[in-house]
């Protein structure tokens, strides 16, 4: 092995590699490169030469990455992302920015909780310039230790630790059964498991934290699969449904409270035995930008619990 063969590769050489990956092929990877199959296998022989291991597997089908050359991509998506990252907040300073912020949050977590701390962020940082992403936690993760995201906002009741990442919870809450104002269980003055299983549901995906969370209060209390009609991972989709007809769902504690404010659903007075615990992910980085790190501080002063139920 080479040991100084990470100082000879350059960008184009990391874009090689994820090209020779996402094709599966030499000869499309130098196409799309504007360069020849000839020159592309050398510069990969000299490539795994230098590594000391195969990065590839020839197959008749083409090439298949090796644990050697999937170890490297991720390094290599990540110093690429890293550079894209760069050079637009190179063009963002020039532009009169100070800085850019790339935030991830989940369709289930709070909904005034991520818009309000980056509100108090932008009145302290006026120049800052916010990018909020939705997406699942573990799409949100993985382009969070590509650097695509700079900080992830979500549920964290499944999210394992990942040796390159940082994690916090900011609170946890109960769960909440939900329905539209008016629903003809809001005038029921004792609920029951067989009242609740005479309605329709949406609910969330599976695999989805929310809906563990809320498969696991029906294990507690002995009773079988819910009357599912919907299945739904669109907060604005199920607001929607709910208010159009008596489906019944389920939503955290917070959401609940924030969507009962503004009259679009009601909490139903029935004890689910489910906890749900939000937090927020940033990578494990010695020198932490300054506006981040503000709106970090913004999330854990709003996730008091005195922040949200005075609203």
């Amino acid at each position: 092995m080479s040991h100084d063969w990470t100082r000879r590769i350059r960008l184009q050489h990391l874009q090689l590699l994820v090209s020779l990956v996402e094709t599966g092929s030499i000869s499309e990877a130098a196409r799309t490169s504007f360069s020849t199959q000839p020159a592309m296998s050398k510069w990969l022989k000299e490539l795994e030469d230098d590594v000391g291991a195969p990065l590839f597997e020839r197959h008749a089908r083409g090439l298949k990455p090796t644990q050697q050359g999937n170890l490297l991509l991720v390094h290599a998506r990540r110093v690429l992302s890293e550079m894209d990252r760069a050079q637009r907040n190179l063009l963002a300073v020039q532009a009169g920015n100070a800085c850019q912020i790339v935030v991830g949050t989940t369709p289930a977590s709070a909904p005034n909780l991520v818009p309000a701390a980056i509100m108090q962020l932008l009145t302290k940082y006026p120049q800052a310039r916010v990018e909020l992403q939705e997406g699942s936690m573990a799409q949100l993760l993985a382009k969070l230790e590509l650097g695509q995201v700079d900080l992830v906002i979500g549920r964290m009741d499944s999210v394992a630790p990942r040796a390159n990442l940082r994690s916090e919870l900011l609170y946890d809450e109960a769960m909440k059964i939900v329905c539209r104002p008016g629903h003809p269980l809001v005038r029921e003055r004792e609920l029951t498991w067989e009242k609740l299983y005479g309605y329709e549901w949406i609910v969330w995906a599976e695999g989805t934290p929310i809906r563990s969370k809320l498969d696991l209060g029906l294990v507690r209390a002995g009773m079988g699969p819910l009357p599912i009609r919907v299945e739904s991972s669109s907060m604005i989709g199920n607001l929607w449904l709910l208010q159009y007809s008596d489906m019944l769902s389920v939503a955290s504690e917070r959401v609940a409270t924030h969507f009962t404010g503004q009259k679009l659903m009601v909490s139903l007075d029935f004890p689910l035995d489910a906890m749900g615990w939000l937090g927020m992910c940033w990578r494990d980085e010695p020198e932490a930008d300054q506006a981040l790190s503000i709106l970090m501080d913004e999330l854990r002063a709003l996730a008091n619990p005195a922040q949200w139920r005075t609203e």
